[in-house]
């Protein structure tokens, strides 16, 4: 959470060159505290395992977090039920007249697709155009985070020689942009995709900043210069268990699938996979619901 200290202070001038959160007298007073309501577009197919995945991390915050699921009504899934479907999800048409403090647009296994193939697209751009007016910032996924990137900012996503599976070291490229604050220099977190977005035309768009890359320099943590869009390639809300669980499950399919990088130790897929993007999968949801969302967001729509 911010200090609060008085305007005129002169501490705060240095405060603000370092680039430390401050909030003055007249902003504390007209801050009134109520819940923030978060929409979850949830596109996985096993639902449920996403749903505690975002769930756990949203939940480790001080802030009072009003969660709606949100499910395409052009596609319906078939890895969960639908009395499950039926019981906890809405769909765009029930809630286009809200407006919600932050909407997180989840991965989705169909990056084979051309985005205009995807039977749900022009259900989810509808969603995406919406957002601009009636949502304070957008946590993009993975794949979301590629269709994010594609019709916000017409990059393209590209085929990638073999599957980006495992867990990464990632750098950081301002470790005062308030999304990252507390990150270390350098922090692992786990990918899987076959696609990725250029580099280049990243850092060379004007809309966009490239907050961190991995080690092999590919774009992780994408955030529109408005602050409006945040984009992740990977998925910092994997638990220690996913990658393995997608392992074993293509093993089982019969494709072609290498064992995950740096996750299993010594490479021995008997052995459990440690949790080492943990922390920073924490910190990156708590920054994003208190510096994007909750000082953002408006007390009253109007």
């Amino acid at each position: 959470m911010p200090i609060n200290i008085p305007k005129q202070l002169p501490a705060r001038e240095l405060l603000n060159k370092e680039k430390i959160f401050v909030m003055d007298e007249d902003r504390a007073l007209t801050q009134d505290i109520r819940p923030l309501n978060i929409l979850i577009l949830n596109l996985m197919p096993e639902k449920e395992k996403t749903e505690l995945q975002l769930l756990r991390l949203l939940g480790n915050t001080p802030l009072q977090v009003n969660i709606t699921f949100l499910r395409t009504a052009t596609h319906r899934s078939t890895h969960v039920s639908s009395y499950h479907l039926d019981s906890f999800y809405t769909t765009f048409e029930k809630v286009k007249n809200n407006r919600y403090d932050g909407l997180i647009i989840t991965g989705a296994p169909i990056e084979h697709l051309e985005f205009e193939k995807v039977n749900y697209w022009n259900e989810l751009t509808q969603i995406m155009d919406w957002a601009k007016e009636n949502v304070t910032s957008t946590l993009n996924i993975c794949w979301g985070a590629q269709a994010a990137l594609y019709y916000h900012y017409g990059i393209e996503k590209y085929d990638l020689p073999r599957k980006c599976f495992g867990v990464f070291e990632h750098t950081i490229a301002d470790p005062t942009v308030k999304l990252v604050r507390g990150f270390d220099e350098v922090f692992q977190a786990p990918h899987s995709r076959h696609t990725g977005n250029s580099k280049e035309a990243i850092e060379s768009h004007p809309d966009l900043f490239l907050l961190s890359k991995s080690k092999e320099d590919a774009p992780f943590i994408i955030i529109s210069r408005d602050a409006k869009n945040i984009m992740i390639t990977g998925h910092l809300e994997y638990d220690a268990m996913t990658l393995s669980d997608e392992y074993h499950r293509d093993l089982e399919r019969g494709k072609d699938i290498d064992i995950p990088v740096n996750y299993f130790p010594n490479d021995d897929v008997n052995k459990r996979p440690l949790h080492t993007w943990r922390s920073h999968s924490h910190l990156l949801f708590s920054n994003w619901l208190n510096y994007y969302v909750y000082q953002q967001t408006p007390y009253v729509w109007k």
